[in-house]
């Protein structure tokens, strides 16, 4: 069995949970609901399904008249793929690369009121991340059904998230020599 990047089981995923899918109904999706925790190029999602057709995991259809647009369906080796993937507990270590933890590392090099100006931005820009995700979750209502639930899931950890960062971020800029709790 071959192993997969996180973004083609992205496209496995979408498509096991939404139906057949064309690539810019793929980034339709992944711009609304996989974007703000896992990035994904759009040139990605118009290669990667054409690869999991060649590897016999989805099954492509072309429209003979109109747009001809290329739809992809989840096989079932692709399904049966899916499956072994979310049955394995084990992850690559999570990947942080945030910009403001960068320049706070090198913030000694600056002058004082710029870690000031960092750490007002960075808790404006998490108090927005919190509210937007807070909004989100109240419109679900994860009784519905196990989508919604997966979705509540994310959502109470991007909002914990956010909370931990804005406050972080406003402790700084309060008292940028403050280092304990």
């Amino acid at each position: 069995m071959a192993e997969y990047s996180p973004a083609r089981y992205v496209v496995l995923g979408l498509i096991a949970r939404h139906g057949a899918m064309t690539p810019y109904e793929l980034k339709s999706r992944v711009e609304d609901d996989i974007q703000p925790f896992w990035p994904i190029l759009h040139a990605q999602l118009y290669r990667i399904p054409a690869e999991l057709a060649a590897a016999g995991l989805l099954r492509e259809e072309t429209e003979t008249a109109g747009r001809r647009r290329r739809i992809f369906h989840l096989t079932a080796p692709g399904r049966a793929a899916l499956e072994r993937w979310l049955a394995d507990p084990d992850t690559p270590e999570a990947e942080t690369r945030d910009p403001a933890q960068l320049k706070l590392f090198f913030a000694d090099l600056g002058a004082a009121a710029d870690i000031v100006a960092l750490a007002t931005r960075q808790a404006e820009r998490h108090r927005g991340w919190l509210a937007h995700y807070e909004s989100l979750r109240a419109a679900l209502d994860p009784a519905q059904d196990s989508r919604q639930r997966s979705r509540a899931r994310l959502l109470r950890l991007g909002v914990l998230h956010e909370r931990a960062h804005a406050e972080f971020w406003e402790s700084v800029a309060a008292d940028p020599d403050r280092l304990d709790d």
